[in-house]
């Protein structure tokens, strides 16, 4: 097993890894933050899904293809059922890491309001909240249906809360399958809640499931599950692999009681044909015992349960988008190739300075033998030769002494004094962009684009280098494309009309 080497890193030039937040077969998953975006923005602090193909023991060339094809195929699934309650992809790439090690990576939106299986076992939930979060999950999952994909890991711990606890999405579609694949189903999914099509009596000698075809009522089984813990407060480990058959005794007292089971029973079935066929008919069936839960709990009913009402309603956060970015298309390492003497290649993984433990001089980057970009600190030189230092010191001065006299020469005869008029370092100039124009990573055209500043928009001008201009946007003339555009970058100096 080799996990990547990122702590304390910054990848692509733009986002600086804070932690590890979990590791699994064949992915790792960190928090980091996005230094192009703004501090107010919700997508300030984001999660990066690395796939690392090396944390198989028995990798081979077969293996990494499948994980690769998989790793895309997630991405695919994540644009395809893009929803107010499902996770949203925010963009990828492909680097490597301060070994060398190529990796492919998602860039998702960070959820810090944890998932529901800890929100539960805090004793967080109240019953109102949990059928709430049940329709919500019920929302993006027929959504997700209707698209073709059905996401085969439902459980709490894949439904991920935002930070005000009030909207709950689904993530984790890493092993999601088109309806319509030909491909074999395999094993998947956790067995507390995984369907009966999922479980190893239904697997031949390596895996392959002997079920021919997948359908919605997979995913159905597993909500069910997942209801189940919501609403009870108890884990459904001891109906694996077979129906919810009572609740428990705290339940016996509640009239709406044998409703629930009822519904639970019947989407947990054995038989795939048994059960609700779509979401939207289960959300149906535990609508009305949701009515009658809140009825006699005397907590507040949110709408009249009219049949309209019925049908699952998403819940939609501020910062969410329907616009999906660029696809993704990854290959495998042997195939992936970086320049290796470009030392301002964003490709490459830059470590960080630990400000920790640096106590005197200033930091310094350095390309190491394996192209990877280093911190070191200077030390000064030796006795023996500060007296030559001071000597070209001296003569550097003069020479600089000489060169200031005639430049101010020249520009007298020009312009009739002697230097140029001093503006405050402390006032920026403002501008106007003259059409649509990228803004970019660097002052370089063959540098990344980051966003754009639409014709008509205001900027301020912070820097610039030769033909460019580093600008930040102060006022947009139309709203953004993407809600990941950076407000901040680089654009060529032409495109923007300097305001006086």
């Amino acid at each position: 097993m080799k996990e990547l080497s990122l702590q304390n890193c910054r990848i692509d030039g733009r986002y600086d890894i804070k932690a590890v937040l979990g590791r699994g077969s064949y992915a790792e998953i960190y928090l980091a933050r996005d230094i192009l975006a703004s501090p107010h923005s919700p997508h300030n602090l984001v999660v990066i899904k690395a796939l690392n193909v090396f944390l198989q023991d028995d990798l081979d060339v077969d293996l990494e293809k499948t994980l690769v094809e998989n790793f895309q195929n997630e991405a695919v699934a994540l644009d395809r059922v893009r929803h107010p309650n499902i996770i949203s992809r925010l963009g990828h790439g492909t680097a490597r890491d301060l070994r060398g090690t190529v990796f492919h990576y998602l860039i998702l939106e960070y959820l810090p309001g944890g998932d529901l299986s800890k929100f539960r076992a805090n004793g967080e939930l109240n019953l109102s909240n949990a059928f709430e979060y049940v329709e919500q999950t019920s929302a993006g999952l027929a959504h997700a249906h209707t698209c073709g994909i059905i996401h085969r890991d439902i459980k709490p711990q894949n439904l991920l809360l935002t930070a005000d606890k009030k909207i709950v999405k689904i993530a984790d579609f890493g092993v999601a399958r088109f309806s319509q694949s030909d491909s074999p189903i395999t094993r998947v999914g956790t067995n507390m809640y995984a369907p009966p099509e999922h479980s190893p009596v239904f697997a031949d000698a390596v895996g392959v499931m002997t079920v021919t075809e997948l359908t919605p009522a997979a995913d159905i089984y597993s909500l069910a599950k997942s209801a189940y813990v919501l609403l009870t407060g108890e884990s459904p480990r001891r109906f694996t692999n077979c129906p919810i058959s009572e609740l428990p005794v705290s339940f016996d007292d509640k009239s709406w009681g044998n409703n629930l089971l009822r519904v639970l029973k019947k989407a947990t079935q054995n038989n795939p044909t048994d059960r609700q066929q779509n979401v939207t008919e289960f959300w149906q069936e535990l609508a009305q015992v949701k009515t009658l839960a809140l009825s006699e709990e005397s907590e507040t009913i949110t709408h009249v349960a009219k049949k309209p009402q019925f049908e699952p309603q998403a819940a939609i956060s501020t910062d969410y988008s329907p616009k999906t970015p660029v696809l993704p298309h990854f290959t495998t390492s042997d195939s992936f190739k970086f320049p290796m003497n470009d030392e301002k290649n964003p490709h490459f993984v830059i470590k960080l300075p630990n400000q920790g433990n640096i106590q005197n001089g200033t930091n310094k980057q350095i390309l190491n033998e394996k192209n990877q970009i280093q911190f070191e600190i200077p030390q000064p030189p030796p006795k023996s030769r500060r007296r030559f230092w001071q000597k070209s010191a001296v003569y550097l001065l003069s020479l600089l002494l000489f060169a200031t006299a005639l430049f101010a020469t020249q520009y007298y005869l020009r312009n009739g004094r002697i230097f140029p008029p001093i503006q405050s370092p402390l006032v920026k100039p403002l501008g106007v962009a003259n059409t649509d124009v990228n803004i970019r990573v660097d002052g370089d055209a063959d540098s990344a684009k980051i966003g754009l500043v639409p014709k008509g928009s205001k900027v301020r001008i912070l820097n610039t280098k030769e033909n460019w201009s580093e600008v930040e946007i102060i006022e947009l003339s139309r709203p953004k494309e993407s809600p990941t555009d950076a407000d901040r970058g680089w654009v060529y100096r032409k495109y923007i009309t300097i305001q006086e």
